[in-house]
């Protein structure tokens, strides 16, 4: 009697599609808005919104067709992306519906309630997000387009400098019948596919060192080429469009993925000298960013018979206190103009569900971009750990200098929270740059097909009686 062992086929064993626990969690990521929603409206008027069937339906249905397309076109997608995303965005919708209900924040000078508008560019991120994952095969075949998503990211951070300035910065372009659009919510997705590709071309080159000094190993002055263009691009977008957030996102976006690319220390030294420097530099002589670190600095100091912005934003977060003021009973109007809907909704935030509330949202944040960082980890292919780890990145920044920005930490940038804060472009940027990120993860976590049987092995088999 004997026995024989296979051991080359490949079985086709793989992880869980785990769609049910997507599901499950969805419904909790509806579920939690809406009863956010509830609590608002009886706060202010002491009665359930009437609206809050139509939500309840709304989100809900943006919801399940989401999870349906995933289900279909991504079954092995990661099942913590899209209800996270789904539990921001249903949040954002709160807070910026309950900021609407102050006159002093929603008068039509200020643009009005801003929440309808809102709910339609999240059903137009959503309808993105499909699109993304149903036309978007194989997230290999943007590496075919490397230097023309160069050339459009170039044309759309440039683009602003061609329209008037709001609020002091030029980062937004005016669409007749559509409205105001931030091009550079755009450009960072397709600034990380660029750098993507290139990178995982010449990352060998780049990863020589010629010298090493002070444990560090120095590039090659030619290899400083390349970082040294970016940091000059960063720096013409501040100064041209006076727009440091987008700066620092395009700067700190390269930086990331050279260091992850190349395994060297030295790039991530060089990134933050020329980052430093050339914000010093810039803020020697451009007013905006002047006043943005001004403000920083002293933010209790008289400002037309007021304080600024940030130490309102500070009085929010103190009067917050733990557990909040409650939904719909905080002060956030007295937070000038429509700030408390964009820059400062994380005020808002501490400020009526306290510093546990403001925990568990940046806890949200962080765990979506763990996902991410792992799908980079898990993807097979170069091009997808690198685009992957790009389009973290560049999310991680951005949560970052927003919600450091906010809290005081640094000065504030006038970039948008992700899924949170009221703006079209950002909401549906971040919605492609999930279904991206989900498209990576399901050909990432996909079983390997188990290869044809062999016919030679077969013929040379021994029939033992």
């Amino acid at each position: 009697m004997s026995s024989t062992t296979n051991t080359t086929t490949i079985g086709t064993i793989g992880a869980p599609s785990r769609r049910n626990t997507e599901l499950a969690m969805l419904v909790f990521a509806v579920i939690i808005p809406v009863f956010a929603y509830i609590n608002v409206g009886l706060a202010k008027e002491e009665t359930v919104p009437a609206g809050v069937l139509g939500y309840t339906l709304g989100l809900g249905l943006l919801a399940g067709v989401a999870h349906l397309v995933v289900r279909k076109w991504a079954p092995y997608a990661d099942p913590l992306m899209l209800p996270i995303a789904t539990l921001l965005n249903g949040l954002g919708l709160v807070f910026i519906w309950r900021l609407d209900q102050e006159p002093q924040i929603s008068t039509p000078q200020l643009g009005g309630a801003m929440a309808p508008g809102q709910l339609m560019w999240s059903t137009l991120g959503v309808a993105l997000f499909l699109g993304v994952l149903i036309f978007l095969k194989d997230h290999r075949v943007l590496q075919r387009y490397t230097y023309i998503s160069m050339v459009v990211a170039l044309v759309l951070l440039i683009s602003p400098i061609f329209f008037p300035a709001r609020f002091g910065a030029r980062i937004w372009i005016t669409i007749p019948g559509v409205g105001s659009l931030q091009p550079g919510e755009f450009a960072k997705i397709i600034i990380a596919i660029f750098f993507a590709g290139y990178l995982m071309v010449k990352r060998d080159a780049l990863a020589l060192a010629s010298r090493r000094f002070m444990g560090l190993y120095l590039p090659r002055g030619r290899d400083l080429g390349p970082i040294l263009v970016i940091w000059a691009l960063s720096l013409m977008i501040l100064v041209f469009e006076t727009d440091l957030g987008t700066s620092l996102l395009f700067f700190g976006l390269f930086v990331i993925m050279l260091y992850v690319a190349t395994e060297r220390t030295s790039w991530i030294v060089f990134g933050l000298l020329l980052s430093a420097g050339g914000a010093v530099a810039v803020a020697t002589f451009e007013s905006h960013v002047q006043v943005r670190v001004h403000n920083w600095l002293n933010p209790l100091e008289l400002l037309n018979g007021g304080v600024t912005e940030t130490a309102q934003a500070m009085y929010s977060f103190g009067s917050g206190g733990i557990l909040g003021s409650g939904l719909g009973q905080g002060y956030s109007r007295l937070i000038g103009g429509i700030a408390p809907k964009s820059d400062y909704i994380l005020a808002t935030v501490g400020e009526e569900i306290g510093l546990a509330g403001l925990m568990a949202i940046l806890m949200l944040y962080g765990l979506l971009i763990e996902r991410g960082i792992r799908t980079a980890l898990a993807a097979r292919d170069p091009f997808g750990k690198l685009l992957s780890i790009g389009l973290s990145g560049a999310f991680a920044l951005q949560v970052f200098v927003v919600a450091g920005g906010v809290t005081g930490l640094i000065p504030l940038t006038g970039m948008t929270m992700p899924f949170l804060a009221q703006g079209g472009s950002s909401v549906i940027a971040n919605w492609a740059l999930v279904a991206i990120l989900l498209r990576i993860s399901d050909t990432a976590r996909r079983p390997a097909p188990t290869p044809a049987p062999s016919t030679d092995a077969e013929m040379t088999q021994v029939v033992r009686p």
